[in-house]
C-alpha cells in the first residue's frame, strides 16, 4: 500500500479541477486501486491510500493532471505503508511481524 499526502493552497485552478479529480478517485476506488481518500478537515491538503504497487501508482499520478499540473496542489510525500491492522483484517487476527529495525 502507498500513502500519498497532498498540500493545497486556495488557488482557483485547484477548485476548478477538483470535480474531475474526484471522479477519477471514485473510479479508482471502484476498481480497487484506492482504499480511501479525503481532505484534511482544514482543507490544507489530503491523504490518499492506494492499494497498488509503485509502478501503477506512478501511472495514476501521471495520468491525473491534478497531481502534476494543477496550481495549488503539491504532492508532499509518497510513502509505502505496511498496516498491521486494517478493515480487511478481522478483529483479533494475528498481526504480521513488523520488520526488524536497522
Amino acid at each position: 500500500m502507498f500513502v500519498v499526502e497532498l498540500a493545497f493552497t486556495p488557488a482557483p485552478e485547484r477548485l476548478a479541477a477538483r470535480p474531475a479529480h474526484r471522479g477519477t478517485l471514485a473510479r479508482l476506488h471502484t476498481e480497487g486501486a484506492l482504499a480511501a481518500a479525503g481532505p484534511w478537515a482544514d482543507d490544507s491538503g489530503a491523504l490518499l491510500l492506494f492499494t497498488v504497487g509503485r509502478a501503477r501508482l506512478e501511472e495514476i499520478l501521471r495520468e491525473d493532471p491534478y497531481y502534476r499540473a494543477t496550481p495549488g496542489v503539491e504532492v508532499r510525500s509518497v510513502r509505502e505503508w505496511s498496516p498491521l491492522v486494517s478493515p480487511a483484517s478481522p478483529p483479533g487476527a494475528a498481526a504480521p511481524t513488523p520488520p526488524t529495525p536497522r
